[in-house]
């Protein structure tokens, strides 16, 4: 049955509460390796890859092409990637993690993974695979919605 009367609010303010308090937690200790959030999530995504595109990167970080190209700007000047012609592609760029930013990888994710641990294990396994169940549910229903529901005004495009 639909909600109705905005009865999804309190549900909505907690997901972005718990989003923030997550993004606190976890961004203390990223500072601490030395790195801020973004630099963190593009390091963490290059791991274990022979590179990615910036396209790829900026889809798997959800960081928008401006703010990407600042993060990888600041990591090339660090010596953590660099940059080359893609094989296949010679519109693409190919970005890598250079030997220093493997090593880093190899040093920071599990340290980092292993700093959030103790918070997840406290939910127990069955906690977590069912919000994992609901925020898939809640994704997948943002997802589906391609236009605004029918009767609800589009106010993107009124007249100033």
């Amino acid at each position: 049955m639909p909600t109705t009367c905005f009865e999804f609010l309190p549900t909505l303010r907690e997901l972005v509460r718990t989003y923030q308090a997550f993004d606190a937690f976890s961004s203390a200790h990223i500072r601490t390796l030395g790195l801020t959030s973004p630099q963190f999530d593009v390091i963490a995504t290059l791991g274990n890859t022979q590179g990615m595109s910036c396209r790829d990167i900026g889809q798997n970080t959800l960081m928008v092409k401006g703010t990407l190209t600042g993060v990888l700007d600041r990591l090339e000047q660090k010596g953590l990637i660099f940059r080359i012609s893609h094989p296949t592609d010679g519109r693409s760029t190919l970005v890598r993690l250079s030997p220093a930013g493997e090593d880093l990888f190899a040093r920071i994710f599990s340290a980092h993974l292993a700093y959030l641990e103790p918070v997840f294990a406290e939910l127990g396994k069955e906690t977590l695979e069912t919000l994992r169940q609901q925020l898939e549910q809640l994704r997948h229903s943002l997802e589906n919605q391609s236009t605004p529901p029918s009767g609800q005004e589009d106010f993107s495009r009124a007249r100033r």
